[in-house]
């Protein structure tokens, strides 16, 4: 229909056709099913979820057990620190014993070993010269010579195995810086007679005399 006809039409009275309704899915006029439809409203106005299964029950979020308080928490990291650092005190003490053990034991065979050939003890010694070492009394036979000279501090006495041995101070010294504790007498000649009661033969303990 062209404009001019339209507008003959519309002033003789007739109406223009109304516009074509929208369309609907389906042959049948059915609204879009894929749309969702929205959930019913439960009784009271609050919408319904999806029912639960029968073999499905509602359990809450799982209990969570209760914290120690900060404190409590503390003193255990306090008390296990301190223990783990005895522990260790432990071990290092413990590791350190056994260190200056082996070396001791090491340096005690290296002693005795050096002095081994190294003796000036006489068989036929007759005069018992007693000394103080480790606490106790203890003595080694010298002749009238040997005395002199132990007294003068030419000569010194190691201890070997339980033995005393008669070496000159030569042989002392270098058994001394070896082990010490080996050294059971170096005669001072420049200290006091009172320093070494022994060192005359008239202040001699008696033979029978037991200590």
């Amino acid at each position: 229909m062209t404009d001019s006809l339209r507008d003959q039409l519309l002033g003789l009275g007739f109406k223009a056709p109304a516009p074509a309704p929208p369309k609907r899915d389906g042959a049948r006029g059915r609204p879009d099913e894929r749309r969702p439809h929205p959930a019913r409203p439960a009784k009271g106005g609050a919408p319904a979820g999806p029912a639960p299964r029968a073999n499905e029950r509602r359990t809450g979020p799982p209990a969570r057990k209760p914290r120690p308080p900060r404190d409590d928490i503390d003193l255990a990291k306090a008390y296990a620190i301190r223990a783990q650092r005895e522990k260790d005190e432990r071990i290092e003490a413990e590791r350190r014993r056994q260190d200056e053990a082996r070396l001791r034991r090491e340096a005690r065979a290296k002693f005795d070993a050096f002095v081994k050939d190294k003796a000036l003890n006489r068989a036929d010694a007759d005069i018992a010269r007693h000394f103080e070492y480790g606490g106790k009394i203890k003595r080694i036979h010298v002749d009238a010579e040997q005395l002199r000279a132990l007294n003068a501090g030419e000569l010194g006495v190691v201890q070997v195995n339980g033995r005393y041995l008669l070496v000159t101070t030569a042989v002392l010294d270098e058994a001394a810086a070896i082990f010490p504790p080996g050294v059971a007498l170096r005669v001072d000649p420049a200290a006091p007679a009172g320093d070494d009661p022994y060192s005359d033969p008239k202040y001699q303990v008696p033979d029978d005399l037991v200590w």
